[in-house]
């Protein structure tokens, strides 16, 4: 305890028992919300409080979810799914760990420490896979997993995710009714040899092409400014110009149309572009996209973990939430194909 009060000073006053008392701490839900509030009025009237340490040691809960990251927290993505969990876990009592995940080799290394470290009560991995073997040692201690808009639910306790290929067809579908024929695709090759769920996104483009007799243009960008400005350079250096460009994601799609305006490419008229995200700045771009709710995603499966966590019956284990075509000024029908002119070398 932190302070002279003891448990059972409150629980003397409150007119309750001193289990009560600790599981209105440790337990909440086991509390009815009218004992709860009765508690916690009291313990506050007195100066109690209980330390993180103390209830860790009584309920052998480190009251610390993982969330395994293959980027920085800042971005869009990210962000979003961080402020989902904080949402729903910090009134919980529950911290966030973050673990810089970048390639199969430190996924390997965290699922081989974590059992004798055993510093989370459960484990969040976005966008991309784990290894069965990885998740079952887990398991075998009792601390689900759980993804966010991972290829497969395999390995996974709860899962929430998109339907990725989904979003690229409609995509892919409206460039196409508008009459795009030369339509390229720019995604991230991350140099690492982690499975992301939006492999499946290039994938669709590939078997759209292929469906629609079209010739498949794509231009991979690497994890840094240097190789994304390699990229640019690879598109507008094509002898003919697409007349569209379908975005992996809207952190692709905003900085490529900014280039290509300031080399003097007009979006629409000279080439339609198309995000994925809906992220912060596209509609100020009036970008063409798919819309993701990350942040609903991320609080619907800290909900799941908590229910799993407190021996709760997780009600929709694994979980797909809608994607939206949002249609916006990005796109419009082509203007004749064209080779690239001298303004534009």
């Amino acid at each position: 305890m932190e302070t002279s009060v003891t448990v059972y000073d409150v629980a003397a006053r409150a007119g309750v028992s001193a289990s009560t008392v600790s599981r209105a701490f440790s337990r909440p839900d086991l509390v009815s919300a009218k004992t709860r509030k009765l508690v916690m009025e009291t313990a506050e009237a007195m100066n109690f409080t209980v330390s993180r340490s103390s209830l860790a040691l009584k309920s052998g809960q480190s009251f610390r979810v993982a969330l395994l990251l293959s980027a920085t927290v800042t971005t869009w993505f990210n962000s979003r799914v961080f402020e989902g969990l904080d949402n729903v876990l910090h009134p919980a009592g529950y911290d966030i760990s973050i673990y810089p995940i970048g390639d199969t080799q430190s996924r390997r290394e965290f699922f081989d420490t974590m059992p004798a470290r055993r510093n989370a009560d459960a484990v969040v991995v976005p966008s991309f896979d784990v290894d069965p073997e990885e998740s079952e040692r887990l398991m075998t201690m009792n601390v689900p997993i759980a993804g966010i808009n991972t290829t497969s639910h395999a390995g996974m306790s709860v899962s929430v995710s998109v339907n990725d290929a989904l979003g690229v067809r409609m995509l892919m579908r409206h460039l196409i009714s508008l009459g795009h024929r030369r339509i390229a695709y720019v995604g991230r090759n991350p140099q690492v040899t982690l499975p992301f769920s939006t492999s499946g996104r290039l994938a669709e483009y590939r078997n759209i092409c292929e469906q629609e007799g079209l010739e498949q243009i794509v231009i991979p960008i690497t994890d840094d400014d240097t190789n994304f400005n390699k990229a640019f350079n690879h598109l507008v250096g094509l002898p003919q110009l697409p007349t569209a460009v379908c975005c992996q994601e809207d952190g692709i799609a905003i900085p490529l149309m900014c280039k290509m305006r300031d080399f003097g490419i007009r979006i629409p008229e000279d080439v339609s572009v198309t995000g994925f995200d809906d992220s912060t700045y596209a509609q100020d771009m009036d970008l063409t996209t798919v819309r993701q709710d990350p942040r609903a995603m991320a609080s619907s499966v800290a909900t799941k973990l908590l229910d799993i966590i407190n021996d709760r019956k997780v009600a929709q284990p694994f979980e797909e939430f809608p994607l939206e075509m949002v249609v916006r000024g990005s796109t419009t029908a082509p203007r004749a194909t064209r080779a690239l002119g001298p303004a534009h070398k």
